[in-house]
């Protein structure tokens, strides 16, 4: 195996995989994965791997995927990596950061834990963090890379709504969306959003004219789609003249894409972060981008 790093991926991102090894200079190489009829699975790396190498595995559905980690990375350092980055674009279980009951599993410091201890990097994009400052908080590994998708969803908006008013579903959203208004100088401005459940939540739109603007919806994760339906019906009632959303993460449970559309969002657009027909842009190059700096650091210790 030549010294080149690799980047190991699963079938199932193996488009994905082929577009950031390119960025990165990674040989790309895909783990044989084979499941028993109890459910158990099997997998296959290359006998021999270099000094450095990468597993990407996003972290929707995390956990089947999250025992495919487990056995991947302990079977790449028996294998011969000495330094493994993980590329998680989403990364899961990152919502439940304190015990809201007695009793309550902290799943985000549990995972975190986890991961840290199979992997010396990781990468990741928008993650979903509410009363964690820094993501190496949650998963402490020695150099944890957060990246945004922010940027590049702010370009997409100014060619295809260059007069567009950007507005976020909740005040967890300002510091975001206030990165994307500012690459283009678009208005922008936040909902209030009372969660009354997993699929119930009351938006308040904001003290802002809406009458005749184009709205686009930005939002870190879009999961059931009920906040960004109900806030899309309120939009149009209030006289804006089209509401378009755009998320990093399209997790799109059920049922929640066409009930976006159906609640009259003209166009959803998502990153590549989790495959899904709503991908209209591409993280690959900043991830690239990180992987060969992860990797230059490497070389000088």
């Amino acid at each position: 195996m030549p010294s080149t790093p690799v980047l190991l991926c699963f079938e199932d991102e193996q488009e994905n995989a082929a577009r950031i090894a390119q960025a990165a200079g990674h040989q790309l190489v895909c783990i044989d994965r084979h499941r028993f009829p109890d459910g158990e699975i099997k997998l296959r790396l290359p006998p021999t791997l270099p000094d450095h190498a990468v597993i990407l595995r996003t972290l929707n559905d995390p956990n089947e995927k999250l025992v495919e980690l487990l056995l991947a990375a302990q079977t790449a350092r028996d294998l011969g990596a000495r330094h493994l980055t993980l590329v998680a674009p989403y990364l899961g279980y990152m919502r439940q950061d304190v015990a809201f009951q007695p009793g309550e599993a902290i799943s985000q410091r549990i995972v975190g834990r986890f991961l840290a201890g199979l992997f010396d990097a990781m990468i990741t994009v928008d993650p979903h963090l509410h009363r964690v400052a820094a993501l190496q908080q949650a998963v402490p590994v020695a150099n944890a890379v957060v990246l945004s998708a922010a940027p590049l969803l702010s370009d997409l908006i100014a060619t295809q709504r260059p007069q567009a008013l950007l507005l976020g579903p909740d005040e967890e959203s300002a510091q975001w969306l206030a990165l994307a208004a500012s690459r283009h100088g678009f208005d922008h401005a936040v909902c209030r959003k009372v969660r009354l459940g997993d699929r119930a939540v009351e938006i308040a739109l904001p003290d802002i004219p809406v009458s005749g603007r184009q709205v686009v919806l930005l939002d870190d994760v879009v999961s059931t789609g009920h906040t960004l339906a109900q806030a899309t019906r309120q939009l149009l009632a209030a006289g804006a003249a089209s509401v378009d959303v755009a998320v990093t993460h399209a997790l799109f449970i059920d049922d929640a894409w066409s009930m976006i559309l159906k609640a009259g969002a003209r166009e959803v657009w998502s990153t590549d972060c989790v495959k899904h027909a709503s991908n209209a842009v591409s993280m690959s190059a900043p991830i690239g981008e990180a992987l060969t700096r992860i990797g230059a650091m490497t070389m000088t210790r």
